[in-house]
C-alpha cells in the first residue's frame, strides 16, 4: 500500500535537484563557507521580501529568538509573556536568558488570546512574544497597544509566518525584533537547522551582527564575550534559491487547503477559518478532530501520514514542572491539544491522493 507523506522534503529535492545541486557546488567551490557574499545577498532579499530594514541569519530559529531576547536587555528574574501553545524553543529561549516564561491562553485559532494578556503583566514583565502559530499571524494591533501602554517590548516568534501577512503587513513590521527559522520542515527551509531574524532598528542589528559572532569587531578584536550563531554559506545560499519560490509553494498549499475545505464535509473534522485580514502562509495545516487519535490509527491503516502539532501544551511538560503550573490553568490550550491533528497538504500532493485523503476522513465519521 503506498503511503501518502505528510512531509514534502523528498518529492521536493527530486524537483529542484538540477537546479540545486549547481548552487551547491558552487558554494563549495568557492572556499568560502561562513559569512560570505550569500549571506549579505540573503539578508538584502530577506528585508526586501519583509518590507524590513535590517536581517541577520544565524544558525536556528531558537538561536534568534534567544538572541533576540538577550538584545532587548531580557535577563535573570524578568518575565516575558507567550502563548501556552507552541513549540518548546519559545519557552526555552526565555528560560536560557534567565527569564521566566509566563504562559497565556489560546483562542480557537491557536494563537494567544490577546484579551488575557494584560492580567498577566506585572512589575517584572519585559517582554510579549506572541507566537504565529501554523503561520497564522496574532492580533498585533491589539497586543501593541497593551504593550505600548505597559512599557514592554514585543518580540514576533514568527518561525512558521514568513510569506504571512494581517492587514498586509508582514512580521519584522509590528514589532521591535521578528525571529524565523528555516528548519527543514518549514516551508522556506534550508538544508539543516537555520535562522534569521529582522528589526528596523539599527542599533539592535549593530548588537546583534557582533554578538553573533563571538562580540568580534576585528580580527584580533571582540567587544563583549558572545556566541557563535553563524547561518553557513551553504545554507544561505539554498535558502536564497528557494525564496523566489516560497510564494509558488504558499499558493499550491492553500489550493490544496481550499480543496479539503470544500471537500470534507463532517463538522467533527474543523479546519480553522481564516479571518479576512490575515493572510496564512500555512508551514502547518492544525486541524482539529473529534475522536483525533482514533482518527490518526484509520488514516494510518489506509496509508496516510497524520502527526500531531503537538499534544501537549507548554506548561504540562515535565520542563516546565519548575513553574508550578498544572492541568487545568489554560483550559482551551489544553483541549485543543487533545484534538489537534495535521494531514498532508504540500505542494506536491496529486489530485488523486487529496481526493483519497477525503474520501478516508470522509468515511471515518459516517
Amino acid at each position: 500500500m503506498k503511503t501518502i507523506s505528510l512531509i514534502d522534503l523528498k518529492p521536493r529535492y527530486e524537483n529542484e535537484k538540477e537546479e540545486l545541486l549547481p548552487i551547491i557546488d558552487n558554494v563549495l567551490s568557492s572556499g568560502n563557507l561562513i559569512l560570505s557574499d550569500e549571506n549579505t545577498k540573503l539578508e538584502n532579499e530577506i528585508n526586501e521580501y519583509l518590507g524590513t530594514e535590517f536581517c541577520l541569519t544565524l544558525n536556528s530559529g531558537t538561536d534568534a529568538l534567544m538572541i533576540a531576547l538577550w538584545a532587548l536587555g531580557i535577563k535573570k528574574g524578568d518575565e516575558v509573556i507567550t502563548s501556552a501553545v507552541s513549540f518548546i524553543a519559545t519557552a526555552a529561549a526565555i528560560a536560557h536568558v534567565g527569564a521566566k516564561p509566563i504562559f497565556v491562553d489560546v483562542k480557537d485559532d491557536l494563537n494567544i488570546d490577546e484579551s488575557k494578556i494584560e492580567e498577566k503583566i506585572t512589575s517584572k514583565t519585559k517582554a510579549i512574544v506572541p507566537v504565529h502559530w501554523t503561520g497564522r499571524m496574532c492580533n498585533m494591533q491589539m497586543i501593541n497597544e497593551i504593550a505600548q501602554k505597559n512599557n514592554i517590548k514585543v518580540i514576533e516568534d514568527a518561525a512558521q509566518a514568513i510569506g504571512s501577512k494581517i492587514d498586509n503587513i508582514r512580521p519584522g513590521n509590528l514589532s521591535e525584533i521578528a525571529t524565523f527559522s528555516t528548519h527543514p520542515l518549514k516551508i522556506l527551509n534550508a538544508l539543516g537547522d537555520g535562522g534569521f531574524l529582522v528589526t528596523n532598528n539599527r542599533e539592535l542589528y549593530d548588537k546583534i551582527k557582533k554578538y553573533r559572532n563571538h562580540g568580534m569587531i576585528g580580527r584580533d578584536q571582540y567587544e563583549f564575550f558572545g556566541v557563535n550563531s553563524r547561518m553557513d554559506a551553504l545554507n544561505a545560499a539554498v535558502i536564497r534559491f528557494r525564496l523566489k519560490k516560497v510564494d509558488e509553494v504558499i499558493l499550491n498549499r492553500q489550493t490544496n487547503i481550499n480543496f479539503f475545505r470544500e471537500n470534507i464535509t463532517n463538522p467533527d473534522f474543523k479546519i480553522p477559518e481564516c479571518k479576512s485580514n490575515q493572510y496564512n502562509s500555512f508551514t502547518m495545516f492544525v486541524c482539529q478532530s473529534e475522536r483525533r487519535d482514533e482518527l490518526q490509527k484509520h488514516l494510518l491503516e489506509n496509508g496516510i501520514q497524520s502527526l500531531i502539532y503537538y499534544g501537549t501544551p507548554l506548561h504540562l511538560h515535565k520542563a516546565s514542572k519548575i513553574l508550578n503550573y498544572k492541568l487545568g490553568d489554560f483550559v482551551n490550550s489544553e483541549k485543543l491539544c487533545d484534538r489537534v491533528i495535521s494531514i498532508p497538504f504540500h505542494q506536491y500532493l496529486k489530485n488523486d491522493e487529496k481526493e483519497y485523503i477525503v474520501e478516508k476522513i470522509n468515511k471515518f465519521y459516517l
